[in-house]
């Protein structure tokens, strides 16, 4: 039975919250690397130094809270541009990065079922995801979850990351119901659990290490996102 207080739709992080971005990013990353070194001279090491700079400086065109941050085609082109080489080949790298993730991804274990089980609950289930559309859009779809949520929000719609309240806003918006009976789920306590905290949401910091680390004050802690639908159930 639903109550006055009862949570009427779950947010989840998108990136180490649904999916294993690390494990998928490092095989992408070797791809990357590989290409530099054969393409363009560079040691491993030189191409994770100019890649790092690269990333810097694109913080610094286009400032922190915004989603071009993570745009990878971009990325690419400021490092090409330090190394005086053709723009023309940032496509090309931007492609083999994101082909070679994709392929790699894989939900959770059990992250499908659960969003499948929360609707069945009538609870509605929503994206709230730092990151271009594009990307999140075809990262959903590679993991089965496309057709299991009801809403999304990217940084790029909004113009603005997280933490900034501006996401959650949206979500709770998109939601149709109060901050206050959303519950965002996400890997990370800065950006997910004290954003959604700040904006007068419940919240979960997902967290399957399982090594003791403590979450935050009024915040869940989930070491698998099967636990949840049983957790919003027993409240």
């Amino acid at each position: 039975m639903i109550t006055d207080n009862a949570i009427r739709a779950v947010v989840f992080d998108l990136d180490n919250t649904l999916y294993d971005y690390d494990a998928a990013h490092a095989p992408a990353f070797r791809a990357l690397t590989d290409f530099a070194c054969r393409e363009f001279g560079l040691t491993p090491e030189e191409f994770v130094q100019r890649h790092r700079a690269a990333e810097k400086e694109l913080g610094r065109r286009c400032g922190a809270n915004c989603a071009a941050v993570h745009n990878r085609l971009i990325r690419y082109q400021v490092l090409l541009e330090g190394l005086g080489r053709p723009i023309g080949r940032a496509p090309e790298m931007s492609r083999l990065y994101w082909s070679t993730l994709l392929n790699a991804m894989k939900p959770y274990p059990g992250a499908i079922q659960m969003l499948e089980r929360l609707r069945e609950m009538g609870l509605a289930v929503g994206i709230g995801t730092n990151m271009t559309a594009d990307n999140q859009y075809e990262k959903l779809i590679r993991i089965g979850a496309m057709e299991r949520i009801d809403f999304l929000v990217t940084s790029e719609e909004v113009t603005a990351e997280k933490p900034d309240r501006r996401l959650f806003e949206a979500c709770a918006a998109k939601a149709g119901c109060a901050p206050d009976r959303c519950l965002f789920v996400g890997d990370s306590l800065e950006k997910d659990v004290k954003g959604a905290l700040a904006a007068g949401m419940r919240a979960a910091w997902f967290h399957p290490a399982g090594d003791g680390a403590e979450g935050l004050p009024g915040a869940w802690t989930l070491e698998r996102l099967s636990d949840l639908p049983g957790r919003i159930a027993a409240m």
